[in-house]
């Protein structure tokens, strides 16, 4: 393979500009990148997408080949496990060459029909099912947007209407529409700048929805009635604290129509009754500084109840239940708090309660029977894996008799089961309706799963999950290594396949996950000990992580990739400070690396908001200090010699601001970094839209590592 293209990087233009906080007075030459609407913005972004693109044109055939083996492993048309809602089967489909999901529906054979087709029953070259009718076709309503992506996806329980809403920008600011199925016509409803989803009361009659505010906080819950004019709508609730956005949703049961209120720490619920969807909404319980909880409606021998999963003294939360008519009278308690052991979500049936839990790094599923006499016993559903990714996917029906659950591992390809209750003699069972297929001869057994510790410079016990192909690689010789990690919201980095991956593992390389402090995977606790004032330990516990790999014989520094994205990217921002002798290279998606001048700014898109991850550097002295300390632009080194760095971000982001990693990428590079910046020129946070755009996006991600892994070949 040829050598990189020569070319001379962009060098951003510095323009004085200060910034006072605290008495500490920063020079920020670069922050004149902030203004997207400034040619010179835009001329510089292209510039360095130029240089990127010169630097790594020697890449071509190899991302092809990736893009190529990516598209060969797929099964481009196919058929989504249909999901039954009233009197039909919901499903999508997918058709070779074409960039966007198609959304369809097939009528139940008979009320108790609840066996859901498979491509077995469809036509065999196009799988369609029986007197199928085509709900939305993404590839037609895109049109000539080069960007384009769903929000809001809802049809009326009687099966008339739809309620969807369009982003055709990528700044997840969408215009909401109705369509009548019976006609496939929109009507005049139309209302632009909300948020996503967006439900129907149960009725069908009135639409509700979320509009953000000038920081893109969702702030308030209208009811819009269908047929009348907008300016007609009615505020539901409107929230004043900039910390806490908004949502809205319907329980299961039809019941209630829900308006959630959250902030990071805090958390409100409000209910209207849905049989009265223009009744004002009713609080569950008032909030209160750093009590969470989230609200299910339940039947329980047959009286309404609420079951509440919250954290009121318990850190990892436990199960309540209330009388849905006296939410703040007595509390019982159904699963006690249970240290170490992370109550993530209740969902309730007629029948059953499931209920979602973490332990031991590990995601859980246990179903809770709901008896005419109360709760039956806790059931555990066991996996064989030892590492493994399982959860309630797909049950809109209040009284369906099984439960539908998506499982998967880092060599078990996305699966679908139903899981059937136990009747009469016969046991309950996993019922397999759909494992993702691979193509070209995928062989599970060729690949290795494991789970190692590393150990954190506090002494911390710090999990890492491991994949790698069994015949290329032998624990304790040094392969190259990719460490991919996270960190913040306690959201977990659960173990998943991904199709893409294989052309990683079946080039030799080892996939890693840090299962760093800042996420969720060990329990409340592990969220606490990296965010606020402990932020440190998700950094130097990645770090910790890359040592182990090194000094146990997995990789060497000079074998070793880092890869992170959003709040991901700041962890790598951190680490490209604090040991960059320890990476060959380091890939940053949508970087959050300009973090302490965004969390300065309450003008900026969630900055308020984000107070509770971060702190508040804004009021307090001491929070400024402590994220100036290592926020990543701030401390770009002099004196180090840096891996090679590859930032990736995108022009409309609302959410990390592609102003960061372009301002970092200008810092790095006059310190002398061999940085490359590429901006998306059309597209959001979550990148671009449409399959094909995605793989070619991660083609040229995984062409540009394996040459920094020197597996390019």
């Amino acid at each position: 393979m040829s050598e990189p293209t020569s070319a001379v990087p962009p060098v951003a233009k510095k323009v004085p500009f200060t910034r006072i906080h605290h008495g500490d007075s920063v020079e920020d030459p670069y922050e004149w990148l902030r203004d997207k609407d400034d040619p010179a913005v835009i001329a510089h972004l292209t510039a360095e997408n130029a240089y990127t693109d010169a630097q790594t044109s020697h890449l071509e055939p190899l991302r092809e080949r990736i893009f190529d083996e990516i598209k060969s492993r797929t099964k481009e048309t196919d058929l989504s496990v249909p999901v039954r809602e009233g009197g039909w089967w919901y499903y999508s489909r997918s058709f070779e060459g074409r960039q966007y999901g198609v959304q369809c529906r097939a009528p139940i054979a008979s009320d108790d029909d609840w066996t859901p087709p498979t491509v077995a029953d469809a036509e065999p070259e196009t799988p369609a099912l029986p007197d199928e009718q085509v709900l939305f076709d993404a590839n037609v309503e895109a049109g000539g947007h080069e960007f384009f992506r769903l929000g809001t996806f809802d049809v009326s329980s009687d099966g008339s209407r739809l309620l969807y809403a369009v982003d055709t920008v990528g700044d997840e600011r969408y215009t909401l529409h109705v369509r009548d199925l019976a006609t496939n016509t929109d009507l005049s409803d139309e209302v632009p700048d909300t948020s996503a989803g967006a439900v129907l009361s149960p009725d069908g009659r009135h639409a509700f929805y979320a509009t953000v505010d000038d920081a893109w906080r969702p702030d308030t819950i209208w009811r819009h009635e269908l047929g009348t004019d907008r300016s007609t709508d009615v505020v539901v609730h409107h929230e004043d604290d900039e910390r806490f956005w908004v949502g809205v949703g319907v329980t299961r049961s039809r019941a209630y129509i829900e308006i959630g209120i959250g902030s990071s720490i805090t958390s409100e619920s409000r209910l209207i009754p849905a049989s009265d969807p223009t009744a004002a909404a009713q609080t569950v319980w008032p909030r209160a500084e750093g009590v969470e909880y989230e609200v299910e409606h339940a039947v329980v021998a047959g009286e309404d109840r609420l079951l509440i999963v919250h954290n009121d003294g318990a850190q990892d939360f436990e199960l309540v239940d209330v009388a849905a008519a006296d939410p703040r009278g007595e509390r019982r308690v159904i699963l006690p708090h249970r240290p170490g052991v992370r109550l993530e979500s209740v969902d309730a049936f007629a029948s059953r309660a499931v209920v979602e839990y973490r332990r031991d790094a590990l995601s859980r599923v246990a179903v809770l029977p709901l008896t005419d006499a109360g709760y039956g016993d806790l059931a555990e559903l066991e996996f064989e894996e030892p590492l493994f990714t399982v959860g309630t996917a797909g049950n809109p029906e209040w009284n369906q008799p099984t439960v539908r659950l998506g499982y998967g591992s880092l060599v078990t390809p996305s699966t679908v089961y139903d899981w059937v209750p136990p009747h009469g003699d016969e046991p309950g069972e996993l019922r397999l309706l759909k494992r993702q297929p691979i193509l070209g001869g995928y062989d599970q057994d060729a690949y290795e799963q494991r789970r190692e510790w590393a150990t954190a410079d506090d002494g911390t016990l710090v999990p890492i999950s491991l994949v790698y192909r069994r015949d290329l690689v032998t624990p304790g010789t040094p392969a190259p290594l990719e460490l991919y990690g996270y960190g913040s919201y306690e959201h977990s980095i659960d173990p998943a396949m991904s199709v893409a991956r294989l052309s990683l593992l079946d080039r030799g390389v080892v996939f890693a996950i840090a299962h760093v402090r800042g996420g969720g995977e060990l329990g409340r606790h592990w969220y606490e000990d990296g965010k606020l004032t402990n932020k440190r330990n998700t950094f130097t516990d990645f770090v910790s992580c890359a040592r182990h790999l090194v000094q146990t014989g997995w990789t060497k520094p000079d074998r070793l990739v880092a890869e992170g994205g959003s709040a991901g990217g700041l962890l790598m921002g951190a680490v490209a400070n604090l040991a960059p002798e320890l990476f060959a290279g380091i890939l940053a998606d949508v970087p959050f690396v300009d973090a302490l001048t965004s969390i300065l700014d309450p003008d900026l898109p969630l900055t308020v908001i984000e107070w509770d991850e971060w702190g508040d550097p804004l009021h307090d002295a001491g929070v400024y200090a402590y994220m100036k300390s290592y926020t990543p632009y701030e401390n770009v080194r002099t004196d180090a010699v840096y891996p090679r760095i590859l930032a990736v971000t995108s022009l409309n982001d609302t959410r990390v601001l592609f102003v960061e990693p372009a301002k970092w990428v200008a810092r790095l590079r006059e310190a002398g970094a061999p940085a490359l910046l590429k901006t998306e020129m059309s597209a959001g946070h979550g990148g671009v839209s449409g399959r094909y755009n995605a793989w070619r996006e991660r083609a040229f991600e995984l062409a540009w590592l394996l040459d920094v892994l020197k597996r390019a070949d």
